[in-house]
């Protein structure tokens, strides 16, 4: 267990602070660059090269081809950069993460989100 990982203090729920930010740095700065289509389209291409070109850790590489977005919010991915992979190249909306982040389907977490706003 990482030092960031014993500060947490919520149960299950990975804090972004500044730790994290450093930690994840290469990984938001590769989500980001998706706001452009070419590059979408380059990761799209080549998936390994384009991480390798942000110098991106193996368990981040991993997480990404593996389309595991819990290990990726782990591995310091805010969920704001997380967005543009998921939106932009995976397909996914904030609903499917965020129903990822508590282990419920997309419907049973709109449905408490709905019954948390009544």
């Amino acid at each position: 267990m990482t030092a960031r990982q014993q500060k947490r203090t919520i149960p299950g729920a990975p804090i972004f602070d500044s730790d994290a930010a450093r930690e994840g740095y290469a990984l938001n700065k590769m989500c980001y660059s998706f706001n452009s289509k070419a590059n979408r389209d380059a990761f799209v291409s080549d998936e390994r090269a384009y991480c390798q070109q942000f110098g991106l850790n193996q368990e981040q590489t991993r997480a990404i081809l593996e389309r595991d977005v819990l290990s990726l919010i782990r591995a310091g991915g805010g969920v704001y950069f997380l967005g543009k992979l998921a939106g932009g190249v995976l397909g996914l909306d904030m609903q499917d993460i965020g129903a990822l982040q508590t282990g419920m389907s997309k419907e049973e977490f709109k449905a408490k989100l709905v019954a948390a706003g009544k």
